[in-house]
């Protein structure tokens, strides 16, 4: 698949990401922003959504180069423990849409 890959996150941190010190919870968000730079990829928009939605906490949109990227960037997330012990998540991978 060429082109670049849009990904939507939506996110739920568990207990065990309130229970990390700020220090610590800005170390690992640092560490995803690195891993997400490596790869070429942007965060296009983060949204604080607790404020309409029960379920998930917020949601965001981040563009990768290609599908090598997201990969990549998915096993960092994976060694990081990210989506196993600090957040439930949902995500959709798509590609640009040409309406009209």
């Amino acid at each position: 698949m060429s082109g670049p890959i849009y990904k939507l996150f939506l996110l739920k941190p568990l207990p065990s990401w309130y229970a990390l010190s700020e220090e610590e919870q800005n170390a690992i968000d640092a560490k995803v922003a690195e891993s997400r730079d490596k790869v070429g990829a942007k965060l296009i928009v983060a949204c604080e959504s607790a404020w309409s939605s029960e379920q998930w906490m917020g949601f965001g949109v981040e563009e990768f180069p290609d599908i090598e990227a997201v990969q990549k960037h998915t096993a960092y997330l994976n060694q990081l423990n990210w989506p196993h012990q600090y957040a439930e998540s949902m995500t959709l991978l798509g590609t640009k849409w040409e309406l009209g």
